[in-house]
């Protein structure tokens, strides 16, 4: 097989014929290496493909239940756990964080609101002082830090991507209310009773099955540095404070930790069922998870504006609902302005939208360039809805 080419195994209803063709073409245009893509309509199954390798030294087929790191894809379950509380009445989006967390009213917080965590406008892209991989990985130390420092902007006013803060800070008000820390919720509340392979972290007996992440090409330095020159610092510290890579993803350090915001595991197929719980308005498969006004509380957007750390990457606005991004004029998750979903840096995808009850997963492990809106995903996006 040369490297251009990959088996493509699975199932796919002649309907979405598209989407498979769509996948293959990744695979032989797109320098796609292994990866996975799942469409659910209506609670059924209709795609669900696999492909390629799972090692950078092709020595490893992708099998049916190959799982990957996604990254910030994580975010959408994550955000689900939250939803969860506010629909049992438990948490309160509009109320100050520091209810929950009173630590976190320091340095000027005590006006920031749960929602303004979910939705990016919390004024806490990244920290201010300098946070390692190791350190990011100590749960109790990165919620401290947090809960001290000062935000970048006047929290509420507009958003600012929190690429790995997201988890931490949403997680501990999962944990302050439910006495659980987000991974942990999440299986019981969702992937136990629903059988979805997917975990925050990696268990280390899945250590086998899981693939390994290729780092995108990196510019030149002189290329980076100019970048970087560019963003505000709360973008900065987004993206850099800590580093984060393929390889610390592939360290045992790293997938024993809780790092909600980007170390979730799992197959496209479970990817598309935790989105598919939205897309079904809070029911999958005959389990109601949330209410229907719950899905559109997770949708209800926080306002367009060019966003502090995603903005270098996109042309013109993007908009925030509460812990998923919205298609809006962009088209991110397809036509429907109001879809939804979440990327993963490098490229995977999770996406729901309740009007067509579409949800899709897409995981793979060499890693693109991109935040988000990735070719190969934008591709499967395109033919999923042309076949609608």
């Amino acid at each position: 097989m040369s490297e251009n080419e990959a088996q493509v195994h699975g199932h796919c209803d002649a309907r979405f014929t598209a989407v498979r063709r769509a996948f293959e073409e990744n695979f032989r245009d797109r320098g796609e290496l292994g990866a996975a893509v799942a469409v659910i309509v209506g609670g059924r199954t209709v795609v669900d493909l696999w492909g390629g390798w799972a090692d950078s030294a092709r020595t490893r087929p992708w099998q049916r239940d190959t799982l990957v790191n996604v990254w910030s894809t994580t975010k959408g379950p994550v955000a689900l756990c939250a939803h969860i509380l506010v629909d049992r009445g438990l948490l309160d989006l509009d109320a100050p964080v520091a209810v929950y967390w009173p630590e976190f009213a320091a340095a000027g917080k005590e006006k920031v609101l749960v929602r303004h965590l979910l939705s990016h406008r919390a004024g806490l892209s990244g920290l201010r002082e300098a946070h390692t991989l190791e350190q990011l990985c100590d749960w109790e130390l990165t919620t401290q830090r947090l809960a001290a420092t000062a935000p970048w902007w006047e929290p509420g006013t507009r958003s600012g991507y929190h690429a790995l803060t997201y988890g931490h800070l949403v997680g501990e008000v999962v944990r302050r209310v439910s006495g659980l820390l987000p991974g942990a919720f999440l299986e019981r509340e969702v992937t136990g009773p629903l059988g979805i392979d997917f975990t925050i972290g990696l268990p280390e007996k899945e250590s086998g099955r899981v693939a390994e992440l290729v780092q995108p090409t990196v510019a030149a330095s002189s290329e980076q540095a100019a970048v970087f020159a560019q963003l505000a610092p709360a973008a900065v510290a987004a993206l850099t404070n800590p580093p984060v890579s393929a390889a610390a993803a592939g360290t045992p350090g790293w997938r024993a930790a809780e790092i909600p915001a980007a170390n979730g595991h799992g197959t496209a197929r479970a990817v598309a069922a935790l989105y598919g719980v939205f897309a079904g308005r809070g029911s999958y498969r005959g389990r109601r998870i949330l209410s229907p006004e719950a899905v559109e509380r997770v949708r209800e957007g926080q306002g367009s504006c060019r966003d502090l750390v995603l903005g270098a990457g996109f042309e013109g606005e993007t908009e925030a609902g509460l812990g998923l991004w919205l298609s809006g004029v962009n088209g991110s998750y397809g036509p429907n302005p109001r879809a939804f979903g979440h990327d993963g840096y490098g490229g995977s995808c999770g996406l729901a939208d309740p009007e067509t009850e579409v949800s899709m997963g897409y995981v793979m492990n060499r890693m693109g360039p991109r935040i988000a809106d990735d070719p190969r995903k934008m591709t499967l996006v395109d033919a999923l809805y042309d076949a609608l």
